[in-house]
C-alpha cells in the first residue's frame, strides 16, 4: 500500500507519503514512496487514505452474543444457542476494526482455535476462560431467590461467563483448570458489579488468602491476573495481594491511582456500557436492582477516566458490552474523547494493550516484523478519534495477518468468502 499516511502509535504522529509492505501476514517494512520494487508486490495506491494498526478491544465477552432482549436470557444462554451465533458476533466485531480481542470471561479455546483456522471470522483472541467468583459474587448469576443446592446439577449446557469457587484451594484448581484450558491470564471478581444479583457495588470479594492462591498460580505460569473491580477498597485489597489488572475502576480516588502507578498496573475503563444500560432503547435489559447499580457506576465512570489520566495510570480501550448492546461497541472512541486526546485513546487501543498481553513485539504498530493487521481509513483518527466511532462511514478496509477481512473500497478486493462453498 504506496502513497498513504501512516499512523505511527508509538510516536503518536502520522507520517506522509509512505509506502507499506507486506509478506506472509507480517509487515516486511514501512518504507518511504519509491524506495520498494513495485514489481514484486501487489501496489494498491492509497493517496488520501489513512493506514492505521488494527485496533485492540481488551474487554469484551464473546460468548454473550445478540439475540436476546434481556440481561439473564443473555447471560444464561444454552451453550448450543451460543455457539450457533457467535460467529456473527466476532464478524461484526472485526468489521469495526478489532483485528484482536481480550476476552473478560466465558471464552472456550475452541472459539479462539476456530477463529484462527477461518472457520468463523473475527479478531484473534486472548482469553481468561471462566472468571473465577466467590459464592454470591459478580459472576455467581444463580437466582437469590434459591438455595445453592437447587443449582447442584450440572450447568455445562449454559454459556456461563464465570466459575464459583470458594477457599484457596477451590481457587487454585479453578485458575489451573484455565489454563489447562488455554487461557493466557486469570480474571477474578473482586468486587459487586451491576449485573450479578446477590451483590452490591461496594461489596468486597475474596480474602487475602484466595486472592494470593490465584495470584500465585497466574505467575507460575508466566501471567498474570486481572480483577473485575470498581471501588478504592476492593482495588487497594487487589493490589496488595499481587493482581496487576483492574476492569472498569469507576470509583477510583487519587490514592488508588498513585497506587496503581507505583505498582505498574493498569485499568480497563468501560464506560459505554453504562450509557448503553441507561438508555431508553435498552431499558428492558436490565433488572430494576441492576439498573439502581449502574446508575452509581454511570455517574462516577467520568471522573474516574479524568483521575487515572492525571495521574498516569495504564490505560487500555474496553467495552465489556453483553449481547444486543454490542452494537455500540466503538462508541467507546467519542465517551473518551472527552477526557483524553487521540493519541492516548489510540494507544489505549493498540500499544498499550499489546504490551500487557507480552505481544508489544507483533501487535499494536505498523513496523517491521509486526502483523500485518491494518485498517484504511478516509479521515485520521490522530485529528479526530470520533471516526472510529464510525467505522461504517470512515473504516474502508480491514487486513488481519495481511489477509482483507473486510472492505467497502473498490481497490480492495475481499479474501474472506461471504459463504463457505459445499
Amino acid at each position: 500500500m504506496t502513497n498513504a499516511t501512516v499512523i505511527d502509535t508509538l510516536k503518536g504522529v502520522s507520517i506522509k507519503g509512505y509506502t507499506v509492505l507486506t509478506q506472509n501476514g507480517f509487515i516486511e517494512n514501512v518504507v518511504p514512496n519509491g524506495g520498494f520494487d513495485s514489481t514484486k508486490y501487489k501496489v494498491v495506491d492509497c493517496t488520501g487514505k489513512f493506514l492505521s494498526p488494527g485496533l485492540f478491544a481488551f474487554h469484551v465477552h464473546m460468548i454473550a452474543v445478540q439475540g436476546e432482549t434481556g440481561l439473564r436470557d443473555t447471560l444464561r444462554l444454552p451453550q448450543n444457542v451460543m455457539l450457533m451465533r457467535v460467529g456473527a458476533h466476532s464478524r461484526a466485531m472485526i468489521e469495526r476494526g478489532f483485528t484482536t480481542i481480550r476476552d473478560c470471561g466465558g471464552m472456550e479455546h475452541y472459539i479462539a482455535d476456530a477463529i484462527n483456522d477461518n472457520i468463523i471470522i473475527g479478531p484473534r483472541a486472548f482469553f481468561c476462560g471462566k472468571a473465577i467468583s466467590q459464592t454470591g459474587g459478580h459472576a455467581d448469576l444463580r437466582d437469590n431467590n434459591l438455595p445453592g443446592q437447587a443449582f447442584d446439577s450440572c450447568e455445562c449446557h449454559l454459556s456461563n461467563l464465570g466459575v464459583v469457587a470458594d477457599g484457596p484451594d477451590a481457587c487454585i484448581k479453578a485458575a489451573r483448570e484455565n489454563f489447562r484450558r488455554g487461557a493466557s491470564f486469570i480474571k477474578i471478581m473482586s468486587g459487586g458489579g451491576v449485573a450479578s444479583p446477590a451483590d452490591q457495588i461496594e461489596h468486597v470479594q475474596y480474602s487475602d488468602a484466595e486472592i494470593k492462591a490465584i495470584v500465585e498460580v497466574a505467575e507460575n505460569y508466566n501471567s498474570f491476573v486481572t480483577a473485575h473491580a470498581y471501588t478504592p477498597r476492593s482495588i487497594k485489597k487487589c493490589v496488595a495481594n499481587g493482581v496487576k489488572g483492574f476492569e472498569h475502576g469507576n470509583l477510583i480516588d487519587a490514592e488508588c491511582a498513585q497506587l496503581l502507578v507505583k505498582n505498574d498496573c493498569y485499568v480497563c475503563p468501560t464506560l459505554v456500557t453504562y450509557k448503553a444500560l441507561a438508555s431508553d432503547q435498552f431499558s428492558a435489559f436490565l433488572p430494576p436492582s441492576s439498573k439502581a447499580k449502574n446508575a452509581i457506576v454511570l455517574k462516577k465512570g467520568m471522573e474516574a477516566l479524568v483521575i487515572t489520566k492525571k495521574y498516569g495510570v495504564k490505560i487500555c480501550f474496553g467495552s465489556d458490552l453483553l449481547g444486543n448492546l454490542t452494537a455500540y461497541q466503538s462508541n467507546e472512541f467519542a465517551i473518551r474523547a472527552k477526557v483524553l486526546n487521540p493519541v492516548e485513546i489510540l494507544q489505549s487501543a493498540t500499544i498499550t494493550p499489546a504490551s500487557i498481553m507480552k505481544a508489544g513485539d507483533v501487535i499494536g504498530q505498523l513496523a517491521k516484523g509486526f502483523y500485518a493487521d491494518i485498517l484504511v481509513l478516509d479521515s485520521n483518527p490522530l485529528e479526530d478519534i470520533t471516526v472510529l466511532d464510525k467505522p461504517e462511514k470512515h473504516l474502508l478496509s480491514v487486513f488481519k495477518n495481511g489477509l482483507v477481512y473486510h472492505t467497502k473500497w473498490a481497490e480492495i478486493k475481499s479474501d474472506v468468502p461471504s459463504t463457505i462453498a459445499c
